[in-house]
């Protein structure tokens, strides 16, 4: 059964190339010939006068750092707005505003403030995953039932140790949704900036030149590579992330 989806794709991708190649005379790379050109690739062939490798290690260092920057920036803000509802009413339209506006939007912000250059890119991609978890985690420290904070404070608890001890692993099922949310944003918008705002290297750079060459069938190696590593760190890695923490501190979601 899990195998369906893969197959169905497959087999829609071979019809739409054959039919863009017979109705346009468009060359469109089939899954035969991708699958052939990220073997090249793979095996050591360099795209954008680099490695398939480095590009692929330059992306996830700039989404690592730049989500690593909102998701602080996020639960910071979503533990203090959720304790100091006076905080929570001044900031919170902003952040909604910050919600509603795509990510590309932040292109000539990021451009008029960083240039074109790596600085651009981690800009958007943490701006865009900001939102997504300082929302979650406002909305799960809002949800911590009251009892545990009076509970925690007739046996002497100090604020800090209310944040950290209480606050904290209480909101933990909207914490986790919202670090899932910001870390897809920031992937999406990573390649997005990648291809405009000119970092020399990164999946998107690489879509980007293959387009100025005509190497289409490298640039749908790329596409699945990017599908590839998204599934595999927000499916596996964080997947599991987020059940051990659930199991660790007894709290379903909902709950």
């Amino acid at each position: 059964m899990a195998l369906f989806p893969a197959l169905i794709v497959l087999v829609a991708w071979y019809a739409l190339a054959l039919g863009v190649s017979h109705a346009r005379g468009v060359r469109f790379p089939t899954p035969w010939t991708t699958a052939v050109t990220l073997g090249h690739l793979l095996a050591g062939r360099t795209m954008a006068d680099h490695t398939l490798y480095k590009h692929v290690l330059h992306s996830l260092a700039r989404w690592g750092v730049a989500f690593c920057l909102a998701a602080g920036a996020g639960i910071a803000y979503g533990l203090i707005a959720g304790w100091c509802r006076t905080v929570e009413r001044i900031t919170i339209p902003i952040i909604h505003v910050l919600q509603l506006i795509p990510g590309l939007a932040w292109i000539p912000v990021a451009l008029l403030l960083f240039g074109i250059g790596q600085r651009a890119t981690l800009f958007m991609i943490a701006v865009t995953a900001f939102a997504p978890v300082a929302l979650n985690v406002l909305a799960g420290a809002k949800c911590v039932d009251v009892t545990y904070l009076r509970a925690a404070r007739m046996l002497g608890a100090r604020r800090g140790t209310l944040l950290l001890r209480v606050l904290l692993p209480g909101a933990l099922p909207q914490i986790l949704s919202g670090l899932r949310i910001g870390l897809g944003n920031g992937w999406r918008v990573l390649v997005a900036a990648e291809m405009i705002v000119g970092t020399g290297t990164g999946l998107g750079y690489c879509i980007i030149q293959a387009r100025w060459t005509l190497d289409y069938a490298s640039a749908f190696a790329c596409l699945v590579i990017i599908c590839l590593v998204g599934l595999f760190v927000e499916r596996v890695l964080f997947a599991t992330l987020e059940r051990r923490t659930i199991e660790r501190w007894g709290l379903a979601r909902g709950s």
